[in-house]
């Protein structure tokens, strides 16, 4: 598992763990029931505190990615990094339910509002 972590973004490095084991659940490279490093090999790997790695297993934990097991480490959760995809999408809809009233106030046409979408997305 290859973490990249910036000390210039101005993110928290807990931060920049979390959202990055997230993806890779959300994405598949980290599969159900698949055990994550040790919090200590963790932060020997990134170079930070321990400290730093266990609050990040902990938020990890407490969102429903992770579950952990005293003696055994921690494990990728099955269910509930479905639900949060659901969550994900849902916002999603959202957000384009309201460009979409927005284009129909303006008159704008389905093709452009798709076509205008695939730009944004870099589906030129």
């Amino acid at each position: 598992m290859e973490l990249f972590i910036s000390n210039t973004d101005g993110i928290p490095i807990y931060e920049q763990i979390v959202t990055q084991i997230k993806n890779m659940i959300l994405n598949g490279t980290l599969q159900d029931g698949e055990a994550l490093p040790s919090m200590r090999f963790l932060a020997k790997e990134l170079r930070i505190s321990v400290i730093t790695t266990k609050r990040a297993y902990e938020e990890l934990e407490h969102e429903g990615f992770i579950t952990s097991i005293v003696g055994k480490g921690s494990f990728v959760a099955a269910k509930n990094a479905e639900l949060f995809k659901e969550q994900q999408l849902r916002a999603v809809e959202e957000s384009l339910s309201k460009a979409v009233e927005t284009a129909k106030v303006y008159g704008i046409p389905l093709e452009e509002l798709q076509e205008t979408l695939s730009i944004l997305y870099g589906d030129d």
